[in-house]
């Protein structure tokens, strides 16, 4: 036994644990539960997608701005989100500026279409879209959009080759593009901090908690949750090209999470997230998360980033397999160590068992009887309460009618005292039998319906609607209740209720069975109307 404890204790020692923050881990809590709620906020997007299709549906085909500027916010709802319906409304935005003749706008839609290439991983048609855009004719607003998808397609093509030879050309450009977005825009405002926090950690600049990204994080100042899931990630990628694991894991978390909110399917971070998991080896976590991204990319049509999780998809793949393998020996070498103590534990429940079973054999003989003895005492109250009922009633009856023959007697002697038979006859013809028969009945009715008070209402219950049977508005009970009420006293000879009713045996059952084949279950009829209750009884 003691060999069996060090042995038991030695497996619980051995088995793995992935190691990771408090705050992470309650991090990544909140992401997975974000990630069962996917379907919600994709539900809501779809919702808002399709009233701005109601309402250009509902706008004039003619009123141009109108139906561009619903084409812009239809635009703005699927470009990160979903690439071909995207550049559906990219191609509409190009026909409503040619009907406008409005050569801003037509431009503005280029930049859209700019976007949603890159966004696809499409680097060279991003270029050749956007090299036929004539910036001076733009806004500034409209500028600093241009400026900034050139800032991206430049630095996301010097990451993507990675080379001493073409990045550090690429890297120049992006510069010089989001050094264009900052001079257009207002110094301290969101765009201003977002674009030059962007510059700083692009140089490899330190970044701190009091760098411009962190600060638009800190500032609480309303921002889209798409935009917070942007500056995010770019503080997560920052701070892990600068050796940060501990500090970038919270921040993708978060950034997958806004993603997650704002439906964006173009998504860095859930990909960037599973990879530094994998590193970590938080294999399982890394797995459902890239398997997530890949479905995302997928939906999306985003092709650089199925590229991208193709390359690691099979190495943590693997990975997940051989740690479930791992897993599956651990819990067998439990399951062994747990069968072993099962066995002793067994041996000794059998011992007891067999004890405990004679014990509660005889409990369920004790238990069996106590149940009999109180379905008898039960019944026993209920004889005695009917009894007590009806012997005081019927004494009551029987006082009365032996006054009536007292009186009777003394008339019939009084007559005969005197020779006036006629008299007699007059006297015993006053006797009315069918009137005193009515009194008994009647008397029988009310006192069974004081002990037995739902009888009617219970007896009818057994019967469709159309089947029951009530007493006229003169009557207590009529003869087929009677007939039911008698059985339920414990009287169901034929013979003995035809008496007393004064029908023949032969009325009584055709009584009986005529009421009992209208009933809803003919078979139990009898024994429902047994189990009628009586008040007052013992219980």
């Amino acid at each position: 036994m003691r060999l069996f404890l060090r042995l038991l204790f030695a497996l619980m020692l051995t088995y793995p644990a992935v190691s990771a923050g408090a705050g992470t881990d309650s991090l990544i809590s909140v992401l997975k539960a974000e990630i069962s709620r996917k379907d919600i906020y994709d539900g809501q997007k779809q919702a808002r997608i399709l009233l701005l299709k109601k309402q250009q549906r509902s706008a004039s085909k003619f009123d141009y701005a109108r139906q561009y500027d619903l084409c812009v916010k239809l635009y703005d709802e699927y470009k990160s989100y979903q690439y071909d319906s995207a550049y559906v409304y990219v191609n509409k935005l190009k026909d409503l500026s040619a009907l406008m003749n409005d050569m801003s706008r037509g431009y503005y839609s280029q930049i859209k279409l700019g976007f949603i290439l890159l966004s696809s991983g499409m680097f060279k048609e991003t270029f050749d879209a956007m090299r036929t855009i004539n910036p001076r004719v733009l806004n500034d607003s409209m500028k600093i959009e241009y400026y900034f998808i050139m800032y991206r397609c430049n630095s996301d093509l010097a990451k993507y080759n990675n080379d001493k030879y073409s990045s550090p050309g690429y890297i120049r450009a992006s510069n010089a593009y989001i050094d264009s977005a900052i001079n257009l825009t207002q110094k301290g405002s969101i765009d201003w901090m977002h674009y030059t926090g962007l510059k700083d950690a692009q140089a490899g600049n330190e970044l701190t908690g009091d760098d411009e990204l962190s600060k638009i994080l800190r500032s609480g100042k309303p921002i889209s949750m798409h935009l917070r899931a942007m500056i995010s990630c770019s503080l997560a990628i920052s701070y892990l090209n600068s050796n940060r694991h501990q500090e970038a894991l919270p921040l993708l978390i978060q950034s997958a999470i806004a993603d997650i909110k704002s439906s964006t399917k173009e998504t860095v971070a859930l990909f960037t997230l599973a990879e530094q998991l994998y590193k970590a080896g938080n294999v399982k976590d890394a797995y459902a998360f890239i398997q997530l991204a890949k479905q995302d990319a997928d939906f999306y049509g985003a092709r650089q980033r199925k590229i991208q999780i193709g390359a690691i998809l099979p190495v943590v793949a693997a990975e997940e397999l051989n740690h479930s393998e791992k897993e599956k020996q651990t819990i067998l070498m439990y399951l062994l160590a747990i069968t072993a103590l099962a066995s002793l534990v067994i041996l000794f429940l059998v011992m007891i068992y067999k004890q405990l079973g004679k014990l509660k054999h005889k409990e369920r003989i004790i238990e069996h009887q106590n149940i009999q003895l109180k379905d008898i005492n039960h019944k026993l109250g209920e004889d005695a309460h009917i009894k007590e009922e009806y012997i005081g009633q019927f004494f009551k009856i029987i006082s009365g009618y032996i006054l009536k023959l007292e009186k009777l007697k003394m008339s019939v002697d009084t007559k005969l005292s005197i020779k006036k038979y006629e008299d007699i006859r007059l006297i015993i013809n006053e006797i009315n039998i069918k009137k005193e028969r009515e009194v008994l009945y009647h008397s029988f009715d009310h006192i069974f319906l004081k002990i037995f008070p739902n009888f009617i209402s219970v007896f009818n219950s057994q019967f469709e609607e159309k089947d029951q049977i009530w007493p006229h508005e003169h009557e207590v009970l009529n003869t087929d209740l009677r007939i039911f009420a008698l059985i339920r006293m414990g009287i169901n000879d034929n013979e003995t209720i035809a008496k007393i009713l004064e029908y023949s045996v032969n009325t009584i059952y055709v009584y009986k069975m005529r009421i009992k084949a209208k009933a809803k279950n003919p078979e139990q009829f009898e024994q429902c109307i047994m189990d009628i209750k009586a008040v007052d009884t013992v219980s």
